[in-house]
C-alpha cells in the first residue's frame, strides 16, 4: 500500500469518523441535496467586511469557515469556486456560503467557505 493509499484510508476511517470529529450534515449544491455528508466544518468566524461606498447596509458581516468531506459524498464533484453551496448546522439550519477556495488533496474535498450574516 503507498503512503497515497494509506492516506485515503485514513481520511475515511479517522478524519470523517462521525463518532471522532464529523457531523453527519446536509449539502445542497448545484440544486441536488445530499445526506448525511460526514463534514467537518471548522467554527464560523464574523469580522468585519470592506463594504462599499454605496452600500450602507450596517450590521452585516463577513463570515467564513472551512468545510472538509470525503470527495465520494458527493458523487464525486468537487464545488468550484465562485460558486454558491448550502450546508446544514448543528440545528439542520441551512446556511449559506460562497466557494472562496476549492481543493480535493488526496480524496478529501476541502472549501473556504465565506458569506454574509446579520
Amino acid at each position: 500500500m503507498s503512503f497515497k493509499d494509506s492516506l485515503r484510508s485514513d481520511n475515511a476511517a479517522v478524519f470523517t469518523n462521525i463518532a471522532e470529529f464529523a457531523i453527519p450534515t446536509s449539502i445542497r449544491y448545484e440544486g441536488t441535496l445530499y445526506e448525511d455528508v460526514p463534514c467537518v466544518l471548522t467554527k464560523v468566524k464574523a469580522k468585519d467586511r470592506q463594504a462599499p461606498a454605496s452600500d450602507h447596509a450596517q450590521g452585516i458581516y463577513l463570515v467564513s469557515s472551512n468545510a472538509y468531506f470525503p470527495v465520494e459524498s458527493l458523487d464525486g464533484i468537487v464545488p468550484e469556486k465562485g460558486t454558491r453551496i448550502e450546508l446544514s448546522d448543528e440545528t439542520g439550519f441551512m446556511r449559506r456560503f460562497y466557494v472562496a477556495q476549492a481543493s480535493c488533496p488526496e480524496g478529501m474535498v476541502h472549501l473556504e467557505l465565506e458569506g454574509l450574516d446579520e
